[in-house]
Order: structure tokens, then sequence, then C-alpha cells
């Protein structure tokens, strides 16, 4: 029975290791894509509504700019959460051509922030990305 080197062993470990997070990154991008989504419609029923409240006779407190401020805001939280599924994606890409380790390393930080599924990912990002064998090999891939 032949024993397995332990650097073999270890670049075994840390390839799996990424293509998990790659595949991870992946997942995360296509459900925060789809959230936006449904950020979006949420946006267009709010403006719907403002904007018939403050359309209908009677005395209204809303004014029709309240419609068109909550629009704004959606519309600017869904750039902002496709340009995030975006880095998501693009972050996956750099795991698998192990290239780019600190945009990686920033992107899995604020990927922490979606709780819970998002700080599971950025910390088993930071535990793989931080190893020695893994930042060499992001290093050779740079030269």
């Amino acid at each position: 029975m032949e024993l397995i080197d332990e650097h073999v062993r270890q670049q075994i470990l840390d390839e799996d290791n990424l293509r998990l997070l790659r595949i991870g990154y992946f997942v995360s991008a296509g459900l925060t894509a789809f959230a936006s989504i449904l950020v979006l419609a949420y946006t267009l029923f709010l403006t719907l509504v403002f904007t018939q409240i403050a359309r209908s006779p009677g005395d209204s407190s809303f004014s029709p700019f309240a419609g068109r401020l909550v629009a704004l805001f959606g519309v600017l939280f869904v750039v902002l959460v496709i340009g995030f599924a975006v880095l998501q994606f693009l972050t996956g890409q750099r795991l698998k051509e192990r290239r780019s380790r600190t945009f990686c390393l920033v992107i899995a930080a604020i990927t922490c922030l979606s709780i819970p599924y998002g700080t599971f990912l950025g910390v088993c990002t930071f535990l793989v990305l931080l190893r020695p064998t893994v930042q060499r090999s992001f290093e050779e891939n740079r030269s």
C-alpha cells in the first residue's frame, strides 16, 4: 500500500476546497441575482401603491413625489444588488483561475454580511485563501 506524499495530499485538499468555494460563489451569485428580481417587483408594487394613494381624491398626506422616491431608491438598490451578484460571479471565476487573491478576500468580507449563508461562505473563503499553500498557488499563477 502506497502512502500519498504530504505535499500531494495538501494540493488535492486545496484544489477540492477551491472548487467547492467556486461553486458556492456561483450559487450565491445566482441567488443574489434572483433576489434582485424580487426587490424590483416589490419596488414596482410599492411605487404603484404610493402613486395611486397620491392620486386618490380626498385628504391625502402623500405627494406624487413619494412614489418616485420609492422607485428611485428601489432601482438604486436593485443596481447595487446586481453589481454584487456580478462581483460574486467574478470571484468564482478568479478562484478557478487562481488570480486576484486580494479581490477574492475583499468580496469574501462583503459576502460575510449576507447572513447566514454568506457568512459561512465568506469565513470558509478566508480559511482557505489564507493557507500558505493556497497563497503560493495564487502567486505562481500571477507570474
